[in-house]
């Protein structure tokens, strides 16, 4: 166990930083840089922006960012509980549920037979019936189906640590979307997302990642830490 902020403070302090300093690097505000070192999380948006600002904040100081943020969640981190899972009816209670269904096909069932049991009684009128409907048929034109239309192929984003590391926290449709992605992607690994939806993606060292989008190189990408909206038209400021 360490202390996160004093440890932050003092990288800072070594390289000679003030807060602005670090605040026009890597674009996180100079309070919530300060909430960092102060450890007063309740300052922070939330827990995945602090987690995101810490790994931001950790590694352009040139410390482990899986470091800080392991000694985060052992301390800091709210799991969400997971519901238990409701037990399968039990056989009396399947049976109840279909008695009014089985009830419905006894009540069909001797509707169909007094019909058949009325056309019966005339042979006649059961003769006529069958051949106008055999002629009817006959007469129809017979459709073709119409041809299926294969499916679109699905378009990808491929994100590739090409140069070093680089943090990614991915979110589906927006900033508040739930989150696809959040961690550290090593120097030669890759990252392949569909973009049938809008990727929000906060990106923690732009200038070591590569971005292809269904096929084609993505040639303009931030220059600093920023958030951006990625889609199949291509790369856009969030």
């Amino acid at each position: 166990m360490f202390q996160i902020g004093a440890s932050l403070r003092e990288a800072r302090t070594r390289r000679g930083l003030s807060p602005a300093d670090v605040q026009r690097a890597i674009r996180i505000r100079e309070r919530y840089l300060r909430a960092l070192e102060e450890e007063t999380w309740d300052l922070l948006p939330g827990e995945a922006y602090a987690k995101g600002f810490l790994r931001t904040y950790a590694e352009f100081l040139g410390l482990d960012g899986d470091l800080y943020l392991d000694e985060w969640n052992s301390r800091f981190a709210h799991p969400d509980e997971v519901p238990e899972p409701e037990p399968p009816p039990s056989p009396r209670r399947r049976l109840g549920a279909l008695r009014p269904l089985l009830a419905g096909v006894a009540i069909a069932v001797a509707v169909a037979g007094a019909a058949a049991w009325k056309l019966g009684s005339d042979g006649k009128t059961i003769h006529t019936q069958t051949s106008a409907t055999a002629t009817t048929a006959a007469q129809a034109p017979v459709r073709k189906p119409p041809a299926a239309t294969p499916p679109a192929a699905p378009a990808y984003a491929v994100f590739r640590a090409a140069r070093g590391n680089c943090w990614l926290l991915v979110r589906s449709s927006g900033p508040a979307g739930p989150v696809l992605y959040e961690r550290t992607l090593a120097q030669g690994r890759t990252l392949r997302l569909p973009v049938g939806r809008a990727l929000w993606v906060r990106i923690g060292a732009p200038w070591n990642l590569d971005l292809g989008i269904a096929g084609k190189a993505v040639t303009r990408l931030p220059t600093v830490p920023a958030n951006v909206l990625v889609s199949k038209s291509g790369v856009a400021a969030a």
